[in-house]
C-alpha cells in the first residue's frame, strides 16, 4: 500500500469511528456545533480570503476562463453568506429519527420505519470552495461523517474552510474525524476513495464528465452522480416573448459558470424573425459554463422534447408558454430532475427550494434526484418492538 493510500485509509477509519458518535448526537448538540462552525468561518475570514487569493492567482496564471475563476473566487460577502447558510441549516428541522410509517401486525408486533444517517459519505467536487462548507454541514446535521476531496485549483481555500469548520466544531463537541478533507492534489486520491467501501457508505461526485466517469468506473460503493448541466429553455409558439427574454437572460447571464445555467435555446419556428446560425451536434451536448449559447429552431413541442431527451443531461429544463395544456404536456414529458414552466432554471438550488444549503444537484433517479438537502442524506431502517412473539 502506498503512502497516499495509507493516509487516505487512516482518514477513512477515523470517519467510520466518528460516524458512530455522530449518529448518537441530539439535534440540539448538532445545532450547537453548526453555530460554532459559522462563528469560526467569520472569525477566519481574512485567513480564508488570503488562501483564496493564492488559488485565484494560480488560476489566472494557468489561463482558466473568467467563469471558472468566478466559481473559484471568494469575497467577504460570499464568506458571510457561507456562514449564514450554516446558521440556516442549524435552524432547519432535523430529519434523523423521523417516523416515516408505523403499523402493528395481527400478532401484536409493532413496526416503525424511521430516518437514520447513511453513515460515512465521500464527496468529490470541483472549483467552488463554498461546497466544502455546504457539504460538511449538511452531512453533520444528518449525523453523517464526511470525507471531502475538492478540486486541486481550490486546495488552499478548501483547507482554510475545513480548518475553520473543524476548529469551531471541536469547541462545541464535534467528534474527531467527523469532517475531513483530503489534503492533496494527487488525482490518484479519487480512485483510492472510490475503492474504500469498508469505510464509506456512498460516494457523491459533482463536476465534469471525466471526473464522474472516473468515480463510477472505480467505485465499490453506491454512487450518486451529479453530472453536468446541459439545461434548455424552449420558447413555445405561444410564449410571452418579453417574459422569455427576461428568463433567458437570467438563466444564461446571471451566473454562467454554474450547472443550472442555460446552455441551449430551443425556439419554435413561428416566433423566429431574423436568421440564425444553428449549433451543431457537438455543441448541443456541451456544457459551456460561459457566455455561449447553442440554438436550435424546432417545429413543435414534440421536437423540442425529443431534442432535450436526446442531448440534455436531465438536470433542469424549462418551457416558456402562455398555453397551459402545452406547458403541462412539457412538464409531464421531459424526464429531468427539475422541469420549469415560465421560470428560470437558475432556481434549481437547495436554498431556493427551501432546503438550506445543498450537496449538489443529483441527475440520478436513485436514491436522490435534484437538489440534495437533508432528507436526501438519510436512509431508513425498521424498528420492531414485540413482547415475546416467535414465528410459527
Amino acid at each position: 500500500m502506498s503512502t497516499l493510500e495509507q493516509e487516505i485509509h487512516t482518514i477513512g477509519r477515523q470517519a467510520r469511528e466518528a460516524g458512530r458518535s455522530l449518529a448518537r448526537l441530539t439535534a440540539d448538540q448538532k445545532n450547537a456545533i453548526l453555530v460554532a462552525m459559522a462563528d469560526e468561518i467569520l472569525t477566519r475570514t481574512p485567513e480564508i480570503l488570503a488562501a483564496n487569493t493564492l488559488d485565484t492567482s494560480a488560476a489566472e496564471k494557468a489561463g482558466l476562463t473568467s467563469a471558472s475563476i468566478d466559481r473559484l473566487r471568494l469575497t467577504e460577502k460570499r464568506i458571510a453568506d457561507m456562514a449564514a447558510g450554516i446558521r440556516q441549516v442549524a435552524s432547519l428541522n432535523d430529519p434523523v429519527g423521523e417516523i416515516l410509517r408505523c403499523w402493528t401486525r395481527p400478532n401484536g408486533i409493532e413496526i416503525s420505519k424511521i430516518r437514520t444517517p447513511i453513515g460515512v459519505i465521500g464527496i468529490i467536487y470541483e472549483s467552488r470552495p463554498n461546497v466544502t462548507a455546504d457539504a460538511a454541514v449538511l452531512c453533520l446535521k444528518t449525523g453523517n461523517a464526511v470525507i471531502l476531496r475538492g478540486g486541486s485549483e481550490a486546495l488552499s481555500s478548501n483547507l482554510a474552510i475545513a480548518g475553520a469548520l473543524q476548529a469551531g466544531g471541536a469547541r462545541a463537541g464535534l467528534p474527531d474525524g467527523a469532517v475531513q478533507l483530503i489534503p492533496t492534489k494527487d488525482r490518484e486520491a479519487v480512485k483510492i476513495m472510490a475503492a474504500m467501501n469498508q469505510y464509506m457508505d456512498v460516494i457523491i461526485p459533482r463536476g465534469g464528465h471525466s471526473l464522474i466517469e472516473t468515480v463510477v468506473s472505480s467505485a465499490r460503493m453506491p454512487v450518486i452522480k451529479h453530472y453536468d448541466g446541459v439545461c434548455h429553455v424552449y420558447v413555445d409558439r405561444e410564449a410571452d416573448l418579453k417574459m422569455a427574454t427576461a428568463i433567458l437572460i437570467n438563466g444564461k447571464c446571471q451566473r454562467p459558470g454554474v450547472c443550472n445555467a442555460v446552455e441551449t435555446l430551443l425556439v419554435h419556428r413561428d416566433v423566429v424573425d431574423p436568421n440564425f446560425s444553428e449549433a451543431d451536434e457537438a455543441s448541443w451536448r456541451t456544457e459551456y459554463l460561459d457566455l455561449i449559447l447553442s440554438l436550435r429552431i424546432v417545429g413543435s413541442l414534440e421536437e423540442a422534447v425529443t431534442h432535450i431527451e436526446t442531448y440534455g443531461s436531465h438536470h433542469s429544463d424549462a418551457i416558456i408558454s402562455a398555453n397551459t395544456a402545452t406547458a403541462e404536456e412539457f412538464l409531464a414529458a421531459v424526464d429531468s430532475a427539475t422541469v420549469y414552466w415560465n421560470a428560470s432554471t437558475r432556481f434549481t438550488d437547495g436554498g431556493e427550494f427551501g432546503f438550506g444549503a445543498e450537496i449538489g444537484i443529483s441527475t440520478d433517479k436513485l436514491h436522490a434526484r435534484g437538489p440534495m438537502g437533508l432528507e436526501e442524506l438519510t436512509t431508513y431502517k425498521y424498528l420492531i418492538r414485540g413482547n415475546g412473539q416467535v414465528r410459527p
